[in-house]
This record gives structure tokens, sequence and C-alpha cells, in this order.
């Protein structure tokens, strides 16, 4: 039997759509492995939103290329990456046998027979138009053994930020029929999932037949699912009605991921961000009073072309205002095809040390908030979802309390319980404590896979 690999890199929708790309592959007789230097067939699965996820997948490729010239490995790259680069990426790198886009990862069967019956090396990026478009249905199999799983509820974006990529790499908005979302969220329970993340790459502007929050509060009404989650959302698609599913309904996990991106308005205006720092905090204001409990997280680009240091400091003013759990921030990456790009040198080009100097700033205020945020967790009893065992202490469990905090604690409760876990100590980005009661145990019992036996690396 074939053996393959996957390397994926970037988001949630990338993990989601290597699921889809290993079923596809294990229809056609291969087997995983954790071993690239094993694998007959290599599969980059790729991220286009900064040019540091670019430039690690062309490192790997360059490692990928000896077991090429070694045992003869096929070698294909997929994702947002191939969707913009197509047949650029043959010839930026000859030992690479084809490229597909996100659309074309059912036809992954079909790409191999052609690579290996006709000899060619293959390009497929061509859009599925919306209309015709079918979202692939997981096989819920794979999942088998998992307590979390993601399902996506749509593709694309229709927003076109200055700074984005993915209207290019991804397409036009499309969502997926309702009916598809809660069957297969049916079938995760039947293998043993308790917790469902709704992705997509602007999930709250679903028009699946219904609104997202009639969305969320349908999917907490399938029978054996504990907790609902969603990413990503725009803050000008934070309604009322998604507020308000928030405050009736509990299964709804208190974790709102609201990228704001910058805290000057000028710089929002360029980014093309569609509300004031204030309008986004008057929304903000209105989900913390409907969840009291909620934990909110963010996106921040710093550096944007123009962004000056008042602007920069506008940005800091709003972190401790917002006071997120968490914060993802990166330096300013100018992408292919954008209005930034074309713009840049109007705006005015950000040096790169002053962006390193200013994201320092922000990550170290961030973390000084998250210890604080969690550090008032410390004598407290959380509710925590048992996902395994710890990733870094095998001898302890792992899990999440419905605000999404990592929580490492000394105990056996099996993967799928719900405990009481007593917090002991914290850090920025974890708790740690000792389990209490069992609120409720797993349904079906989910075997637990050694921690490595993952059949792709995520980057």
């Amino acid at each position: 039997m074939k053996r393959y690999f996957i390397h994926t890199f970037g988001c949630q929708m990338n993990v989601n759509d290597t699921l889809r790309m290993s079923e596809a592959l294990a229809k056609s007789g291969y087997a995983a492995t954790v071993d690239y230097e094993r694998a007959d067939l290599i599969v980059l699965n790729t991220c286009a939103i900064r040019e540091k996820a670019e430039d690690k997948m062309h490192s790997a490729l360059g490692r990928y290329r000896q077991v090429k010239l070694q045992r003869g490995a096929v070698i294909g790259v997929g994702g947002c990456v191939a969707q913009q680069e197509k047949a650029k990426l043959l010839e930026r790198s000859p030992w690479v046998d084809f490229v597909f886009g996100p659309d074309a990862i059912q036809n992954l069967p079909t790409i191999l027979d052609r690579v290996a019956k006709d000899r060619v090396r293959v390009v497929d990026t061509a859009w599925v138009d919306s209309e015709e478009y079918v979202f692939p249905r997981a096989d819920p199999e794979t999942s088998r053994g998992k307590v979390t799983e993601f399902i996506t509820i749509m593709k694309g974006c229709d927003n076109v930020c200055a700074f984005c990529v993915v209207p290019h790499t991804r397409g036009r908005e499309v969502s997926r029929p309702f009916i598809d979302v809660l069957a297969e969220t049916a079938d995760l329970v039947k293998v043993g999932v308790r917790e469902v993340t709704l992705i997509g790459q602007n999930v709250n502007s679903y028009r699946g037949g219904i609104s997202f929050a009639q969305m969320l509060l349908r999917t907490c009404e399938v029978p054996g699912i504990e907790r609902v989650r969603f990413t990503t959302s725009h803050p000008h698609d934070l309604s009322d009605e998604l507020i308000e599913a928030f405050r009736v309904q509990p299964k709804i996990a208190p974790h709102f991921h609201l990228p704001v991106q910058s805290g000057s308005d000028p710089v929002l205006k360029r980014m093309r961000r569609d509300y004031t720092v204030e309008q986004y905090l008057e929304r903000l204001a209105k989900l913390r009073a409907a969840r009291p409990d909620i934990a909110v997280t963010t996106d921040v680009i710093v550096g944007f072309p123009g962004e000056t240091e008042d602007d920069f400091q506008k940005t800091l003013e709003l972190t401790e205002r917002a006071q997120y759990d968490g914060q993802f921030s990166f330096v300013y990456s100018a992408r292919p095809k954008t209005m930034a790009l074309l713009k840049e040198e109007e705006w005015g080009v950000v040096p790169h040390e002053v962006k390193v100097e200013r994201l320092d700033r922000l990550q170290a205020l961030q973390k000084r908030i998250s210890q604080q945020l969690n550090a008032q967790n410390v004598g407290r009893t959380l509710e925590v979802l048992v996902e395994g065992r710890s990733k870094t202490d095998e001898t302890r469990r792992f899990g999440r309390t419905p605000q999404n905090r990592t929580v490492n604690f000394d105990g056996d409760a099996p993967a799928g319980a719900i405990v009481e876990v007593h917090i002991e100590r914290s850090s920025a980005s974890s708790l740690g404590g000792k389990q209490g009661r069992t609120l409720s145990s797993p349904a079906v019992v989910v075997p637990e896979k050694p921690i490595d036996a993952d059949s792709c690396v995520v980057a």
C-alpha cells in the first residue's frame, strides 16, 4: 500500500481541508504516515495570508525534494499558495508534480492518475461557480477518536479588505445548506465528538437557508452536542440576533474571536474595515452584557502602510480598553493583488525594524493582560471538556474550558468527559490544576491515539 504525508500550513480551514484530502486519498488506496521520508506521496496544504507562511512552505519543499531524489516520491502543492501562484510553482520548483487549489480537493485521485499514467505535471486551480459548488461531505470515521471537530459551513469572502488575499485564493462567499451542516454534526456525535467548531472565512455572514445565529441555535439542538464554537468573524456582521443567541443558549461556547486589526480609525479606513474603534467597542460591550463570562480574542496587524507611532499608540490603548483574553498579532506582510500592495508607496512604507519593535511592545502588553486574566482563575473550579493526554506531559490530562482556555491537570478522566478542575496555577497561555468530580461521561468511548499519531504536520 502506498503511503502519504500531508504538511498543513495556516488556519482551521486548511486543517479541515487536509481531512478531506486524507479521505480522498484513503479511497484511492493510500495510507497515512507520520514519517515523510517513508512517503510515496507528499502534499503541502499551503497558506498565503502572510509572506512568512509562504517562506516556510518553500523551505519545506526544498526538504521534501530529497525524498523525491532518493525514492521517487510524488510531490504536490495545494491550498491558497497553489491557487495564487498556479503554474509558477512548477517553474520555481521543478521537482513538484502537481498543483491544485481549494476547489479541486475532490479531484485529487484523478490528478494522481494523470501524474502516474500520463507522466505529466498537472495544474488544477479552476474555480467552481458558486451555483455549482458542492461542499464535500466529511466521512465521520475520519473523526473517530476526536472529542472536538471542525465543520465547514461556508467558504470565501466578499469583504475585500485592503490587506487580504483570501478573496483571490478562496473566491466569493458560498454558504453550505444548513441541513447538510446539521446532518454532519449528527454523524460526528455518533463517533464520539462532543464539541464542533463551525468554520469559514467569515462565518457570521452565513446565508445557507437560515441566518448564522439560527445556524448556531439549531446546531446546539443536535442530541449529544455539548458545545458549539465558530471562527472567524467580521465585526460588521456581529448582529443583535447573534448577540441574543449567546444570551439564550449556554451551549454556544462563551468565546468570540473578533478581529479588529488596528486601534486607529485612519488605519482602519485604509484597510477597508467599515467600522470605527468606538463602533467596534460598542458591539463588544453589547456582547459582554449578554454573556458576562465571554472570552474575547482578536487579530491585529502592526505596521500597515502609513501607520504612524500615534496610530500604533491607539492600538495599544484599544488593547488596554478591550482587555482581550488573547491576541494574534503580526507585522504587515504585502500580499499579491491587494489594494495595500498597490498603495504601499503612496501611503508610506513602515520600516521592518519599526514593525518588529512595535510588535514586541504589543505582544508584551497582551501577555501581561493574558497573565492577569488567567491568574483570576487560580483558586476557582472550572468546567473542562477532556480531549486526552496533555501534549506536554503524557501522565496528565488536557482539555479546554467553555471560554477555550487550555487546562492541563492531574486526573484520569477519559477523553470526552466533562469534569470539574480545581485551578492551582496559571500562565499567559494555560491553566493547571487537579481533577474534581465528573459532570458528564462520554456517550461514546473515545479510543485515545498516541500523541504523535496524526497523519499530517501542522505548521
